[in-house]
């Protein structure tokens, strides 16, 4: 099973770029940028790492991206991503930036968005890993923050594929963003959102993202399973969930994997992701992995995951079918 899952060719659909920023590379860009981290070793940086509900985790999450200044960091850290993806057999990945925590602390929106788009173009190049990005608003700033950085994302429309919105959900319903993902569906963005998992009021907010806001697909939304209709609206529009069992584990009581079996013999359309690798100890691959382990998955169980992640894609429908094609014949072999 651990030689299938290697070669299963997989689909990347929740991971936050920012959030695969490793201790190594947190090291040199902080020496590149002359600045001086709390930290004296790469394994006193891990050892930080200690959070058991999402607040203490983006503590430290934004606090480690004030070593990305310039364009270079940007790219570095993409390519770093998109390397150790490559080598896990991702062929396509949608990756989350977090520009208004960067914007927010002086960093231009152009560079980056320059130093990541670099480095999406050399890996499809050099690794043939295809990615795309997707921009996301931060929701505990004001709606009117995020709708600024959505009319500043405009001239840059055709390196974004789609719209999300991310941190601290606690007070920040969907809603809150509603005219925000009215102008992003105007301008040709598709949607998603998150809704993380054992929330407060996240079935509620579950609703308001599918019947409110109307987005493409959920990520994590694992909560929807306390509602039947709902689970049903999701099955019937045929929206993905983009679901990370290793961050579940950190952040809430387990890794949810009960949940996604669930939903798989549901015939919900979920996915398996790594979400912040590099705070979580987990990149896909290991995140297979680990359900594979708790769930004891059958190799149909696995490539029917990675079915779901390329149907949801955001890709044109000849390159899903190419990618299907893919998947199958590393099946059927």
């Amino acid at each position: 099973m651990t030689d299938f899952i290697a070669g299963l060719p997989k689909c990347e659909l929740h991971l936050h770029i920012e959030g695969t920023l490793e201790p190594e590379l947190k090291f040199a860009l902080a020496e590149r940028n002359s600045i001086e981290l709390p930290y004296s070793s790469v394994e006193d940086i891990r050892a930080a790492y200690s959070f058991d509900d999402l607040p203490s985790f983006l503590k430290i999450y934004y606090e480690g991206m004030e070593v990305l200044r310039t364009e270079p960091d940007f790219y570095d850290l993409a390519m770093a991503y998109l390397r150790r993806a490559a080598s896990q057999n991702v062929r396509y990945a949608e990756i989350f930036f977090d520009p208004q925590a960067h914007t927010s602390r002086g960093v231009p929106f152009d560079l980056v968005i320059r130093g990541l788009r670099r480095a999406l173009l050399d890996a499809e190049r050099r690794l043939g890993i295809r990615a795309q990005l997707i921009m996301c608003f931060l929701r505990d700033f004001q709606a009117e923050y995020a709708m600024a950085t959505l009319l500043e994302s405009l001239p840059y429309r055709e390196w974004i594929v789609g719209v999300g919105l991310d941190s601290d959900e606690k007070g920040n319903p969907p809603v809150k963003f509603r005219a925000v993902y009215e102008r992003a569906r105007q301008e040709g963005y598709l949607l998603t959102m998150h809704c993380d998992v054992d929330q407060e009021n996240s079935v509620e907010h579950i609703r308001q993202a599918v019947e409110e806001i109307g987005v493409d697909r959920i990520d994590h939304g694992v909560n929807a399973l306390e509602d039947q209709a709902l689970v049903e609206t999701i099955r019937e529009r045929g929206l993905g969930l983009t679901v990370c069992p290793i961050s579940n584990g950190y952040v809430t009581d387990s890794t949810k994997a009960d949940a996604i079996r669930r939903m798989l013999d549901l015939g919900l359309r979920v996915t398996v992701n790594s979400d912040d690798p590099a705070y979580f100890a987990g990149y896909v691959q290991e995140n297979l992995t680990v359900l594979a382990e708790e769930l004891s998955l059958t190799e149909e169980d696995l490539v029917q995951l990675e079915r779901n992640a390329f149907e949801i894609t955001w890709l044109p429908r000849h390159l899903k079918d190419a990618y299907l094609a893919e998947l199958d014949a590393y099946a059927a072999r």
